[in-house]
């Protein structure tokens, strides 16, 4: 018998292929056992309590359901593998209904409705369950940055432009700037979570039902939001997958950016940072290692879920504008994964910033170096003697250039130095006064207090703001999530 003969007669003549079972049937089955099971059974629920309402069922008849509902929706899911009678998980819990209410009674629960229409809602419910905890971690990771940064606001730090020290600022100041650009991230996941958090149910195949069901009764027990209310849409729509996948993308994006920081500041150069021991691995040869090895992983963990997510979206391009399987169960554990790392993205970032510590002297010293408080200069001979702005730009950066040619930093010269250096160009004399305030990094600080600057003062404007905000979310927060607790719980008193 050749290969191929062999191979033929394995496979077996009828559907489904052997091929087809190991290669897709069975992943896709362990895929829904293991996201989808518990809201599929919600959703169960939910259409049979509102059959019922509407009187297509009799209530005996849904009494009899939701108790064999109720039983299936216990068993131990360790125990429930594919078996090839079955297409799918779906099938296979509706043929375990069947056997403990009847086949025939049990065959009455998809009135009205299609896997259609169902397996987006069960999509829809998975994922806003996995918005609300990425959200949760973005708060908490929140409360650290603003913490640290309540306890940062006159440590003096360099501020880099094109990788190179530009100017002095604050560590607070810094953190603040992670913080805003870390709101703006769960304002794109709280956006994704209104886009997902709408009911598809009703929309059955393509075009509703001829049952008078009530589309508005099923999204409330499900909490969902409202309706997507065209039935096309319902099933055709893709963006709600887009959309989360964007603010995935962009989440981790923006924290990779910062993560990088990170790894060069808790550097033996830079030491500036200094991670806590928990999170720290020393090297199997070299003890004198501190491996960040926390916020490496982080910063590999949020390219994974990065890729994920766009796999998620590359799934989606050129697809037909309907019911397509590429919207389906191959792609959301992309998302489902993506979720999963972008949260412990998170949580380690959490971890290593809570207990951060800082070297502060050394972070301050750092500075007053590489003359990045010379732009006082320029704006000191503006502001107070009015040298046109560009002039006093040419002086600075000649008195910088000569820094450099003789291996000096601002802190070496006094105002004499100074004075003979501008004496080619304007008929200025500064005071050492003005000087020593030229070069120093809390001066430089101190007097840029316009709104979002890094004046202590107005960066402890900026925290009390934030917290505030902050703490009125978390109150959002805690309401929604109370209030689908509530609907669930009433749901499954039913």
């Amino acid at each position: 018998m050749s290969k191929l003969d062999e191979f033929i007669k394995n496979e077996g003549s009828v559907f489904p292929g052997k091929t087809y079972v190991e290669q897709l049937l069975k992943p896709v089955f362990n895929d829904q056992r293991d996201y989808l099971f518990h809201v599929m059974f919600d959703i169960h629920r939910a259409h049979v309590i509102m059959l019922c309402e509407q009187k297509i069922i009799k209530e005996e008849e849904a009494n009899r359901m939701l108790a064999g509902i109720r039983k299936v929706a216990e068993i131990d899911l360790t125990l429930v593998s594919y078996e090839p009678q079955f297409e799918d998980l779906f099938f296979m819990m509706e043929a375990k209904i069947g056997e403990e209410i009847g086949h025939e009674l049990a065959g009455k629960i998809h009135i009205g409705r299609s896997r259609n229409d169902m397996g987006v809602a069960m999509y829809r419910l998975v994922l806003r369950g996995h918005l609300l905890q990425l959200i949760e971690c973005t708060t908490q990771l929140s409360e650290a940055l603003l913490s640290q940064a309540k306890e940062h606001t006159e440590t003096y730090i360099t501020g880099y432009t094109h990788t190179q020290p530009a100017q002095p600022t604050t560590l607070a100041h810094y953190f603040l700037a992670i913080y805003d650009v870390l709101q703006r991230d769960r304002e794109r996941l709280w956006s994704a979570f209104k886009t997902v958090n709408q009911s598809p149910l009703g929309a059955a195949a393509l075009t509703t039902t001829g049952f008078p069901i009530n589309r508005d009764r099923t999204a409330f027990l499900l909490g969902f939001d409202g309706l997507v209310e065209n039935s096309y849409d319902s099933i055709a729509g893709a963006d709600y997958l887009l959309e989360t996948a964007t603010a995935i993308i962009t989440c981790m994006v923006n924290t990779g950016r910062w993560i990088q920081d990170f790894l060069q500041l808790v550097t033996r150069e830079f030491a500036t940072f200094y991670v806590a021991d928990p999170y720290v691995q020393t090297s199997s040869i070299m003890p004198q290692k501190r491996n960040p090895v926390s916020i490496e992983h982080a910063r590999s963990i949020a390219s994974s879920s990065y890729g994920d997510a766009l796999s998620a979206i590359q799934m989606v391009h050129n697809t037909p504008f309907g019911d397509i399987v590429d919207t389906e169960d191959d792609l959301q554990p992309h998302l489902y994964r993506a979720f999963t790392k972008a949260g412990r993205v998170m949580k380690l970032m959490y971890a290593v910033i809570a207990t951060l510590k800082v070297n502060e002297e050394h972070a301050k010293k750092m500075a007053t170096k590489s003359s990045i408080t010379i732009t006082e200069l320029a704006d000191t001979l503006s502001r107070e003697y009015g040298v046109s702005f560009r002039k006093a730009h040419s002086i600075a950066s000649h008195i910088a250039k000569q820094s450099i040619c003789e291996g000096k930093e601002l802190t070496d010269w006094d105002s004499q130095d100074i004075n003979k250096m501008m004496a080619e160009f304007i008929a200025v004399h500064i005071s050492e006064d003005e000087w020593q305030k030229i070069i120093s990094p809390e001066y430089f600080v101190e007097i840029r207090k316009i709104q979002g600057g890094p004046s202590p003062k107005e960066v402890k404007r900026m925290i009390v703001s934030r917290e505030q905000k902050l703490n009125q979310q978390l109150v959002e927060y805690e309401k929604i999530v109370r209030e689908l607790g509530e609907r669930r719980k009433a749901l499954l008193a039913h």
